[in-house]
């Protein structure tokens, strides 16, 4: 079976550390800032950033509706970070017009583990993930607040908080696997795609 075609949406972000993952992986990768280069990918990589701020470019580049239409018939997202919060149905504490996708049924908290300064990193059990825990980077990291009933919760703070959920073919975390050279979050994404 060939491997899928995965673009990252480039506007703000991390878009280089998750092509040079996925890159490592034997995928071939899109920088998806059109809604031309959207049409080429079967899967979607929406990276961290400011959401609010992402929100505004895909508007500004016409490619909020595109990817809109796109979510909605299906095709596969992984979304880390603010790519989470623009995949989830509420956003709780969101500027007003922020936009999201509605791609998955959670209602997210922006920046609910605090500000910069309270960034830090910790060892995840990750559903799917037996071998070993994932080291987890959170940088002004959104929490799960709410799941909706067809949502798994892949993994969990202490306290708790999901940080990790998955519905169908659309993959979030609040932190950022492309920090880490542990690949096994593209991997299950990548694998979720052929489900």
């Amino acid at each position: 079976m060939a491997l899928p075609r995965i673009g990252v949406l480039a506007l703000q972000g991390a878009v280089d550390l998750h092509v040079h993952a996925l890159e490592r992986l034997g995928v071939e990768t899109v920088e998806v800032r059109r809604a031309e280069h959207l049409a080429r990918v079967d899967g979607l990589v929406l990276p961290g950033g400011e959401s609010s701020t992402i929100s505004k470019l895909l508007v500004i580049n016409e490619l909020f509706d595109p990817l809109a239409e796109r979510l909605a018939v299906g095709m596969p997202a992984f979304g880390t970070c603010a790519g989470m919060i623009m995949l989830a149905s509420e956003i709780l504490d969101g500027r007003d017009d922020q936009l999201s996708f509605g791609a998955i049924d959670i209602s997210v908290r922006r920046n609910a583990f605090g500000r910069q300064i309270d960034s830090f990193e910790t060892d995840l059990n990750v559903i799917g993930l037996a071998e070993a825990p994932v080291h987890a980077v959170f940088i002004r990291a959104p929490s799960v607040e709410r799941v909706g009933p067809g949502v798994e919760i892949l993994a969990a703070v202490e306290e708790g908080r999901p940080v990790a959920c998955r519905q169908g073919q659309v993959l979030v975390t609040s932190f950022h696997p492309e920090l880490s050279p542990d690949l096994r979050l593209h991997e299950l994404f990548i694998k979720g795609m052929a489900a």
